[in-house]
């Protein structure tokens, strides 16, 4: 992929940080002559993060000074809550003339945010062969090849000469002044519109024109199909270098075909998903949204926390009397307990990526589980020896530098056991490991570590 020359990026983001200053200068009266240059000069997904950016009421008043094709190209590359805000504080009518022009897949992630007299609209405003396209697009969920894809792939037939090819494209160039964007292939398609294979533009360009498309195509291309979910569609384009791909429906027929944009998303939403989710804020995509709201949002993992910590201080209550007799048990637990819950963190990080790629299947968790056992016992051992060594010279008790380090190397055992069914058993029953599996981990990591280190101690040292 190219990349964007540094003084250029250079240059954006200076935009991007002096347009909060025009804000604040407009919103206080002064002209908005330089904010209005400004916005001409930056990317609909700029403008987009600028929004999200901004506290509400600089957001709606940015928002309002924007045209209505701008308004749907941010309306696009928004997400989720700042999305669902700017749509509500819009007219239908304008709405309306925000969304009509956006090509058929943008439109269909934006329809089930829109307003039902809005999509009506748009709907009665579009002709027979667009609308029945838009049909096919929305009839797929979002996240699968058939929520991503482009309805609008221009598909020809393998008999045609590629002279005839070429003037059909040129005809499309001049009807819709402009071809679709990352134009690589066109699709080639049998009278019933199976799809055959792909024609490459630099063929189209360098053979002979007399040639049909069927001598020079490329068949050996394996299609998408629809119902794919939209992570496995980004790892194939990232593991085939593809451009764009086409889409099939069950029986084979050609209904469209995803470009490079669109997976980028998908990796950007993915990536941004991960983030929140190990903070426990999957919901919370608005930095500036009401308090109430978040606190709302968050109390359900502090919620669970909190039960996690009292069950904690329940197991080392029921040690109390030990504690009270060896003040180095309580110096030395957390370590014990921190040191578990790293390493099951760690195994389960692996899972959890493991699982998302698809490279854990049942058929080898089996094998890895054994795996991460083994790491788990060879750590437990380096580092047994050495918080012994540790807890000998400090305390100058041999017996309790052997139950540390025995406590220690069990810990980080179960830790490594945990790392790794935790996150199976979530992916079985169908909830997301990166979501849910850190909070459980913790907790197993935690009661067992103050119980074995507190238990052994009690058992051989008082």
């Amino acid at each position: 992929m190219q990349q964007k020359p540094e003084h250029a990026t250079n240059t954006v983001n200076n935009q991007e940080k002096s347009l909060s200053l025009l804000v604040e200068q407009a919103m206080d009266g002064a002209s908005t002559d330089q904010l209005l240059h400004t916005l001409q000069q930056l990317h609909s997904s700029e403008i987009a993060d600028v929004l999200e950016s901004l506290p509400y009421e600089e957001r709606l008043f940015l928002w309002r000074l924007l045209d209505a094709d701008t308004k749907g190209d941010v309306l696009v590359e928004a997400h989720g809550e700042v999305r669902r805000q700017l749509i509500g504080k819009t007219s239908s009518e304008e709405l309306v003339m925000a969304v009509e022009r956006l090509d058929l897949d943008a439109l269909a992630d934006l329809d089930a945010h829109l307003p039902d007299e809005v999509v009506s609209a748009v709907l009665q405003a579009m002709d027979a062969q667009r609308r029945r396209r838009f049909d096919a697009v929305r009839s797929y969920p979002d996240d699968s090849a058939g929520g991503l894809m482009d309805a609008d792939a221009i598909a020809v037939r393998g008999d045609v000469t590629l002279d005839v090819v070429l003037r059909y494209v040129r005809q499309l160039r001049r009807q819709k002044k402009e071809i679709p964007e990352h134009l690589d292939t066109l699709m080639v398609v049998s009278n019933d519109n199976d799809f055959l294979g792909v024609l490459y533009l630099v063929d189209l360009v360098s053979s002979d024109l007399r040639s049909t498309v069927a001598d020079v195509m490329v068949r050996k291309i394996e299609p998408i199909p629809a119902d794919m979910p939209a992570r496995k569609v980004a790892r194939a384009f990232e593991n085939m270098d593809m451009i764009s791909a086409p889409v099939v429906d069950k029986e084979g027929h050609l209904i469209g075909r995803i470009t490079v944009d669109d997976v980028l998303d998908v990796i950007r939403e993915e990536g941004d998903r991960s983030v929140r989710q190990m903070g426990g804020v999957h919901d919370e995509t608005d930095i500036f949204a009401p308090a109430m709201t978040s606190a709302r949002r968050r109390s359900v993992w502090l919620g669970v926390n909190l039960i996690n910590g009292f069950v904690a201080a329940w197991v080392i209550g029921m040690f109390g009397e030990s504690i009270e007799k060896m003040v180095a048990l309580a110096i030395l637990m957390p370590v014990v307990a921190g040191m578990g819950g790293v390493a099951g963190t760690q195994t389960m990080t692996i899972v959890t990526r493991g699982l998302a790629l698809d490279q854990v299947v049942r058929g080898n968790s089996l094998q890895l589980l054994y795996r991460e056992l083994a790491v788990g016992a060879l750590n437990g051992l380096l580092w047994g020896v050495l918080v012994a060594a540790i807890a000998v010279f400090w305390f100058d008790n041999t017996m309790l530098g052997l139950v540390f380090a025995l406590a220690l190397i069990i810990n980080l055992f179960v830790g490594a056991l945990a790392g790794t069914v935790v996150p199976l058993f979530l992916h079985r029953i169908g909830i997301d490991p990166a979501l849910a599996g850190g909070v459980l981990l913790i907790a197993v990591t935690d009661v067992l570590g103050f119980t074995v280190f507190l238990g052994l101690a009690t058992l051989v040292l008082l």
